[in-house]
């Protein structure tokens, strides 16, 4: 193919000409034409990653629960109850648009009382129907649904609870390199104050070394200055059971 032939594919397409179209006027076969276009849209990704430059945001979500609270400008006290377990735990969703009906998905799973970002998923692409279908899917752990936010607020809850895990000895999940650049960049405010009531807060997931979790707590924070939870309650605890506070931890595993 001649740099020429390039050229007026590229404008062509522009004009948005089918591949077929394109190579019906150019004399080509439509393969060519289409692996040609396909290599020019990784390539102009590529530069828009290494630049810094991102799809446009479709839209993002928290789960309600946790915007409810971390997004009020004077939150109240959070009460030691069975019910406020569920706070501890964010879920936050933030979509761009990548090209007609295919979208980039990335999820922050975050433990804001102590952990920071627990897991990660994306950058993903995918279409409208599968993203309706993993909306769904990622916030049925959650009784009150989700809702929606800004970016700024997407990034303030994600960016805060790294923060707040790195002064507690915490690092991001190890996929968290992997979707940090589909956050964008953050100004630095509003800066989210994590934690319970003033203290870190461990709950042990399905996935955790209570131990070793515990272990560096009391080295970096101190014995007193945090709380913890390594046990669930069973149905027959007259206490209750708060099980479903961990369910989206468990669903995400399974949805990677």
């Amino acid at each position: 193919m001649t740099p020429e032939q390039k050229q007026e594919i590229t404008e062509l397409r522009a004009r948005n000409l089918t591949p077929k179209q394109i190579a019906r006027k150019l004399g080509l076969r439509a393969a060519e034409v289409t692996t040609y276009i396909k290599e020019q849209a990784e390539e102009k990704t590529l530069a828009r990653v290494a630049s810094g430059e991102l799809d446009p945001v479709v839209e993002c979500f928290v789960n309600a629960n946790c915007a409810d609270y971390y997004l009020h400008e004077n939150p109240d006290p959070i009460e030691e109850t069975e019910a406020n377990i569920d706070r501890g735990l964010a879920l936050v969703c933030i979509t761009r648009k990548a090209k007609y009906d295919r979208f980039t998905v990335c999820t922050y799973l975050l433990d804001v009382w102590c952990l920071g970002v627990k897991d990660t998923m994306g950058p993903r692409q995918l279409n409208s129907v599968e993203y309706k279908q993993m909306l769904d899917y990622a916030y049925q752990g959650f009784p009150e649904g989700s809702q929606k936010i800004t970016l700024e607020q997407a990034q303030s809850l994600v960016y805060s609870a790294v923060e707040y895990a790195d002064q507690l000895g915490f690092k991001p999940h190890q996929d968290f390199q992997q979707s940090r650049f589909h956050l964008g960049k953050w100004s630095g405010q509003p800066k989210i104050q994590m934690g319970r009531n003033g203290k870190p807060f461990y709950i042990s997931g399905p996935y955790d070394n209570p131990e070793t979790i515990i272990n560096i707590l009391r080295k970096n924070v101190g014995e007193g200055n945090f709380d913890y939870m390594t046990q669930l309650f069973d149905d027959s605890d007259e206490s209750g059971s708060f099980t479903d506070s961990l369910l989206t931890e468990t669903l995400l595993k399974e949805l990677l």
